[in-house]
């Protein structure tokens, strides 16, 4: 498998097993299937395992399989949603978290620790949600005066390799945070032919993941996509009920166009979308959302199969798909 530099973390597959799938939040899958899954994706040339305590079981399937002794040259990262607590309470979530995490994953540091929250300017309103925002969104001046430092902190100590925020939330924010010191040293970004969060955006203004990849790479911090098949949007079918109000079905109403596209080509949608995600100039490594080995096996003949010509990238873009 093809390699890329993740910023300070250095060298990683271009592919990354997410923790969703197999965690058990994307469809169903069981446990023997997971714990295979994790194995398949490392004997195919993974080397980054992507989790979070909100992926149900991943950090301890990952503990079970591994028994606290990753293979060598294997990396993993893990989340932390903190919100906006008060501002004392920080310096002690932060590191808390990861103590849960390190423990269910039977580890002793991960190599990135992600704020897996929205950050927002202080002041902001939320399209959506507005009334939670404290639980899904970190304000502006937590993330400068606590979160930061926590994270800084952490990695003095060497308990992790570096720190990164998941760049799905208010865009001006998320370009904000690239600018501030302490820089992240990676970020998460939508990575997909639309452009879309999908359900993940609760603001109004336009999402700009590639604006944001562009930024994050000027800056030196290393990219990781994600989404790549929009919560399912992007393949021949949504393998989950969905409100007909969802903005994933809506997502996926509106990516008919593509399907055709892809069924006249004679190519499965969910490999074009994987192919098109790691076509992307400023992605690293695009995170996989499997749930078996067979979702697996076919992200990894995408990569194989390298790149999209310019051709196929401008007749996906000329859908106008992507979302304004």
């Amino acid at each position: 498998m093809r390699t890329a530099t993740l910023g300070s973390l250095g060298e990683v597959s271009r592919l990354t097993l997410g923790g969703g799938g197999i965690g058990q939040i994307w469809g169903d899958t069981s446990h023997d299937e997971a714990v295979a899954t994790l194995r398949a994706a490392l004997d195919a040339g993974i080397t980054l395992l992507d989790a979070a305590p909100t992926y149900r079981n991943c950090e301890a399937f990952i503990g079970e399989t591994f028994g606290g002794r990753l293979p060598a040259g294997v990396k993993v990262t893990t989340k932390h949603q903190l919100g906006t607590p008060p501002a004392g309470e920080v310096a002690a979530l932060i590191p808390a978290a990861l103590d849960a995490s390190l423990a269910a994953m039977r580890l002793q540091r991960v190599d990135l620790f992600f704020l897996h929250s929205n950050i927002h300017a202080d002041g902001f309103a939320f399209a959506h949600g507005e009334a939670h925002k404290a639980s899904f969104s970190t304000a502006w001046s937590t993330y400068v005066e606590a979160a930061a430092p926590a994270f800084e902190r952490l990695k003095a100590q060497g308990r992790i390799g570096g720190w990164g925020i998941t760049g799905i939330g208010v865009p001006t924010a998320v370009l904000s945070a690239l600018d501030h010191t302490p820089r992240p040293d990676a970020i998460q970004v939508i990575a997909n032919l639309m452009d879309s969060p999908g359900a993940l955006k609760r603001y109004a203004e336009r999402a700009q993941p590639r604006e944001i990849a562009a930024a994050a790479k000027a800056r030196g911090l290393g990219v990781m996509g994600i989404r790549a098949v929009q919560a399912g949007a992007l393949t021949a079918a949504v393998d989950r009920d969905l409100s007909p109000n969802s903005p994933d079905r809506t997502d996926y109403d509106r990516a008919a166009p593509f399907r055709a596209l892809c069924a006249r080509w004679g190519d499965d949608p969910a490999l074009v979308a994987h192919r098109y995600a790691l076509s992307l100039p400023d992605i690293d490594t695009v995170v996989l959302g499997v749930k078996n080995r067979e979702e697996l096996a076919q992200c990894v003949a995408a990569e194989a199969m390298g790149a999209l010509d310019p051709a196929q990238m401008a007749d996906i873009d000329g859908l106008g798909s992507r979302a304004r």
